[in-house]
């Protein structure tokens, strides 16, 4: 059945058929069968990930087939992220270290980073910012990237999310990014910042269980927040203020818990961000304003235990 497979393009091909027959869900930083086809056979013969289309008829050798062969059939019996196969995700334009110790980058935060934050920061001067829920470091240490008079502070529960994050700090030279232990803002006592991105869990407990088992994959801790998705960000949102400077913001990602937020705390204003492909459940919200507010989200909060 594969013995008139001989090109690069052949079993690119090949493999995203096959990956869509078998009905496998692409929600770990591609989007369709045919980009996480490419992504493993290029990984499988050792070239990179832009490999210029001429290349596409260059032939194979049996060896080299039988390679990306056996990650389409692992991707499809096993059903393991292709970003865990490969061990590479890429985000904001940057190569990421991905294992199972943290979430598969994917946050559409990526998108605001290579913006700049604009124009939500208004031109507003970074010296400090925080990457709250860092996970593999991806959010931080792209920040840290793209703007290296930044001092970025990447925080996590999770100590193999941490040691994830080091290797990625390392293979990316991000030597502005400082990473800690922390649960939430527990650990952060003093520090304060004028930006501050998470992208906490935000799964409630329902869809978590009913999740594809592409996600039985990644840390659980990661994923599931309660019966709404809200359990981390009403507690961001409660404890900001402590962390940010007068005329600093906070910039969350909710998800599909979008919807639960707004009916909470429907009088906080909070600005919702249009990306390239619509709206994805990520807010921006001004210190003065969860200021003004707290007392309520700390009510909802504090309630949360």
């Amino acid at each position: 059945m594969t013995a008139e497979l001989t090109t690069i393009i052949d079993l690119i091909r090949y493999g995203a058929s096959r990956f869509n027959a078998a009905g496998l869900t692409f929600g770990h930083s591609y989007d369709n069968a045919l980009d996480e086809a490419t992504q493993l056979t290029l990984h499988a013969l050792h070239m990179p990930h832009d490999l210029s289309p001429v290349y596409g008829q260059a032939r194979v050798t049996a060896e080299e087939k039988s390679d990306v062969l056996a990650l389409f059939a692992r991707r499809i019996n096993e059903r393991i992220p292709a970003a865990y196969l490969a061990g590479e995700a890429w985000f904001a334009g940057l190569s990421f270290k991905s294992d199972a110790r943290a979430l598969v980058p994917r946050s559409p935060i990526a998108e605001l980073i290579e913006r700049g934050f604009e124009p939500w920061l208004g031109g507003r001067e970074v010296l400090r910012a925080l990457d709250l829920c860092t996970g593999s470091g991806c959010i931080g240490i792209a920040m840290a990237h793209y703007n290296p008079d930044w001092h970025v502070d990447g925080v996590d529960l999770s100590d193999d999310a941490l040691a994830l994050a080091r290797e990625n700090k390392v293979r990316l030279h991000a030597d502005n990014v400082r990473l800690l232990k922390s649960d939430l803002f527990s650990g952060l006592q003093g520090e304060h910042y004028q930006l501050i991105v998470t992208n906490p869990p935000y799964v409630t407990n329902a869809e978590t269980d009913a999740l594809p088992k592409e996600y039985s994959y990644e840390p659980q801790l990661g994923l599931r927040a309660g019966n709404d998705g809200l359990d981390l960000a009403l507690k961001i949102l409660r404890d900001a203020p402590l962390h940010l400077d007068r005329e600093g913001l906070l910039i969350c990602e909710v998800g599909e818990a979008e919807k639960a937020l707004v009916e909470l705390l429907p009088e906080l204003p909070l600005a919702w961000v249009e990306f390239k492909v619509g709206q994805m459940g990520v807010f921006v919200a001004e210190c003065a304003d969860l200021v003004e507010h707290n007392a309520r989200i700390r009510e909802l909060a504090d309630a949360r235990g």
